[in-house]
């Protein structure tokens, strides 16, 4: 049987007044690739930096391995450790270099040697095609190459599960393919991702899982060929008409 990494509970978010997430269920296996999709201020993202513990639930519950991480007390950077999120914006550090930006964390939080966290820094950077950059400043380098480095940095941790924030949508359309293909490559390897994503053809080509949300709450979840194929509610149908012929 399948392990169940991730599990979210009757989860809601409210900032203020305005109720972002409401009532939201589902879980994350092993080796799943969960698209989630859907029209802007839907709640896409609010989930995930819930779920990374960036942004604290209003109520509900985040199990990691059974274990509620929303709690008092709980040890959220062990957990993000575990749970590595690849952001819009690359995130990565100004000041430091391509290599040192895959090093900083594993020192700091895993608490490596700089010898053992450089190496697997630059397996990674290899990985991705950085290789060649790794003296570079982040301001030499495009936004593809920049995302890669921030896919590099979170597989440097060696995450459980990756959290990606809609990470090609701030880059040139020549760019997102490189990032795409790199994401392709991982979710072959059997990594546990969970994407947020406009790109409908990774969400149908590549994924095993596509979840719909639709104003705060998840409309409808089912394989590729189900939400793609034959979409059973109205709103899905026409969110996706617009993808038809892409």
């Amino acid at each position: 049987m399948e392990q169940t990494i991730l599990e979210v509970r009757h989860l809601s978010k409210s900032f203020g007044t305005h109720e972002v997430l409401r009532d939201i269920d589902f879980s994350v296996k092993k080796g799943d690739v969960t698209s989630i999709i859907g029209a802007s201020g839907s709640g896409k993202s609010t989930l995930l930096r819930c779920i990374n513990l960036l942004e604290n639930p209003s109520s509900g519950e985040i199990l990691y391995h059974g274990e509620n991480v929303v709690r008092r007390g709980f040890n959220v950077p062990s957990y993000r450790s575990r749970v590595g999120m690849v952001f819009q914006s690359f995130n990565l550090f100004n000041n430091m270099t391509v290599l040192e930006n895959c090093i900083v964390g594993q020192v700091k939080v895993l608490k490596k040697s700089r010898e053992e966290a450089r190496e697997h820094a630059l397996y990674y950077l290899n990985k991705v095609g950085m290789a060649p950059y790794i003296n570079a400043k982040p301001r030499q380098i495009s936004g593809g190459q920049k995302q890669r480095v921030a896919i590099a940095r979170a597989l440097a941790m060696d995450p459980e599960v990756l959290l990606f924030d809609e990470p090609t949508s701030a880059l040139d359309p020549e760019m997102v393919g490189e990032v795409l293909s790199v994401m392709q490559s991982l979710a072959q390897e059997g990594m546990t991702m969970l994407v947020v994503t406009h790109e409908m053809a990774f969400a149908r080509d590549v994924s095993n899982r596509v979840v719909y949300m639709n104003q705060g709450v998840i409309c409808e979840e089912g394989t590729p060929a189900e939400v793609f194929g034959n979409p059973q509610k109205q709103e899905t149908k026409d969110f996706l008409s617009r993808f038809r012929n892409a």
